[in-house]
């Protein structure tokens, strides 16, 4: 494959393979930061820098067709709604729902009933205000993407006096029954039939992987 130069390009590459982690997946190859040319990489420049695979990851989410969030051993990615429903049954299962009144089961209910926040918003309507809790509040969060039910809606970024976008921006979470319906977060296969399901799926794409690896970053 031709190393991808556009994000049209790059969608269409992961609506192709299905489950596509955003950097190193400790799969050589795998990953979109390594499907793209080495000019749409990480680059520091006079001015800051330049990554045009993080721009794109915006208009990708937003298209409609992809769940992103910290899907793969609690590191970021793309799965298509082809594989969506397997990778939620699958996750679901060996995640369980959190109980009402745990962390986790607090931050997910603060979401369902407000919507999309992004994470600063979320984190301060959960309580977590005080110093050194923001590391401590992304791990829950981020556990509740590796079960699935939280999804990144789209990113958004603060503007200078200039009205032009800067920094890293907020990731606007939201729960994938109200961003892609209930419908799409079922599936009519057991939780084991849709991880052999992908298991199969991953060793088709990556053969020269070993099973440590792909449990690994399946989790």
């Amino acid at each position: 494959m031709e190393p991808i130069r556009n994000c049209p390009d790059l969608m269409d590459a992961i609506l192709h393979i299905g489950l596509v982690p955003l950097l190193d997946s400790g799969i050589r190859g795998f990953s979109a930061d390594e499907l793209v040319a080495p000019e749409c990489r990480y680059v520091v420049t006079d001015e800051g820098w330049e990554w045009p695979l993080w721009q794109w990851k915006g208009p990708i989410v937003t298209e409609g067709h992809f769940a992103y969030g910290k899907f793969f051993n609690g590191k970021a990615g793309f799965v298509t709604m082809d594989w969506w429903p397997d990778l939620c049954n699958y996750r679901r299962a060996k995640y369980p729902e959190p109980e009402e009144e745990s962390i986790e089961g607090v931050i997910l209910e603060v979401l369902r009933v407000n919507g999309s926040m992004i994470t600063r918003d979320l984190r301060n309507a959960c309580g977590f205000t005080g110093a050194k809790m923001r590391s401590r509040f992304d791990s829950y969060v981020t556990r509740l993407q590796m079960a699935c039910r939280v999804v990144t809606e789209d990113f958004v970024y603060p503007h200078d006096k200039h009205g032009r976008q800067y920094g890293w921006g907020w990731a606007l979470l939201n729960t994938p029954e109200h961003l892609f319906g209930i419908e799409a977060c079922q599936c009519d296969r057991t939780p084991e039939e849709s991880f052999a399901r992908i298991m199969d799926h991953l060793r088709s794409l990556l053969p020269n992987a070993s099973e440590k690896q792909l449990m690994k970053m399946l989790g």
